[in-house]
């Protein structure tokens, strides 16, 4: 899986939001020291969270699979706009026939999880569709067998307020692997200078 940060709002926004409520612009500093502590003091320790969905990250997610994308979806407080299979499907069609244990190959189309038994399945489910692609049945029809596993992109845009609890949620060791893998894998594209506002929500193992 690979996470991008394409574009995040600079913290001087929030801290603005802030003293917007108490008219304190004269006591800012410019997203500078004062800003920060002010950020993390109604933000974050007083749990005024509010004030934190002035602040937009906007992602770009690539190679997660559609079980995970399922997760991903029930944080509902985020846009989501995703690679189509109606237009891409076509991306199999002409793919060469998938053997048993071709793993090298089917990890360009799905993701694998180290089961082989589930893995092996996956890859023929795969082969399955690649068939019923090629007995030109539209596209439309044929995604009802894509299997969980395979692969997707999307572009992902999220306030800090609910990125908070999405983290919270998905870097637990209870969350399913593949959404806390991109639960760590978000926190990590983030700017440093943002984490301060993150670092309690990410699980420590």
């Amino acid at each position: 899986m690979e996470v991008t940060l394409l574009n995040h709002t600079p913290l001087w926004v929030c801290s603005n939001a802030i003293r917007t409520c108490w008219q304190s612009f004269d006591k800012g500093d410019n997203g500078g020291e004062i800003d920060l502590a002010l950020i993390d003091r109604v933000g974050n320790q007083l749990k005024h969270a509010s004030t934190l969905e002035h602040l937009f990250y906007n992602f770009y997610i690539k190679g997660i699979s559609r079980a995970c994308l399922q997760e991903l979806a029930r944080h509902r407080i985020a846009s989501l706009s995703v690679k189509s299979t109606r237009y891409t499907l076509k991306e199999l069609k002409n793919e060469s026939e998938f053997k048993p244990n071709d793993f090298d190959n089917a990890s360009r189309y799905i993701v694998l999880t180290g089961n082989e038994f589930v893995d092996n399945a996956s890859i023929n489910a795969l082969e399955n569709l690649r068939q019923i692609l090629n007995q030109n049945t539209s596209l439309d029809i044929a995604k009802y067998c894509l299997p969980e596993s395979y692969k997707t992109e999307l572009s992902w845009s999220i306030n800090a307020r609910s990125l908070q609890n999405f983290l919270s949620l998905r870097s637990s060791k209870s969350a399913l692997w593949e959404i806390r893998n991109l639960a760590n894998a978000i926190y990590n594209a983030l700017p440093n200078e943002h984490k301060f506002i993150f670092a309690e929500c990410v699980y420590k193992d």
